[in-house]
């Protein structure tokens, strides 16, 4: 079974971490800038008053949470993560996606050529890492 993981996110203004099971991004920890910490709000909404507080409730929830999952669940959770990943990427880099063209036909950013049909298959076959 892979272990829980943490990775600080550089990019926010509050301490943000992310966790994950294995490649797969499972949850957020972060401080909340203005927010009034008061105990009943604590564990019913996962807030607590420090980073170490926070993931020692994470990681005490997780095996609850962890015995409902399967691994279809990661799998589509991958699924998804990537074809947004990758729906920006084109967005960045101004490739249009094949839904907005008339005939239903684009270009990767990759150089590969799409259909509205072929979009699932080409972000699975060739870009299920972008998301990483």
């Amino acid at each position: 079974m892979p272990a829980l993981t943490r990775r600080r996110e550089p990019d926010r203004h509050q301490e943000t971490w992310h966790i994950y099971y294995g490649g797969t991004r499972i949850g957020t920890i972060g401080g909340r800038a203005g927010v009034d910490h008061r105990p009943e709000e604590r564990q019913p909404k996962g807030i607590a008053r420090t980073f170490e507080q926070a993931r020692a409730a994470f990681e005490e929830a997780w095996p609850a949470y962890l015995a409902r999952c399967t691994e279809a669940d990661f799998a589509e959770n991958r699924r998804l993560r990537a074809a947004m990943a990758w729906k920006y990427r084109m967005h960045d880099t101004g490739t249009p996606l094949p839904t907005q063209m008339t005939d239903g036909r684009s270009q990767c950013f990759c150089g590969a050529p799409l259909t509205n049909a072929t979009v699932g298959v080409h972000i699975e076959q060739a870009h299920m890492d972008i998301a990483r």
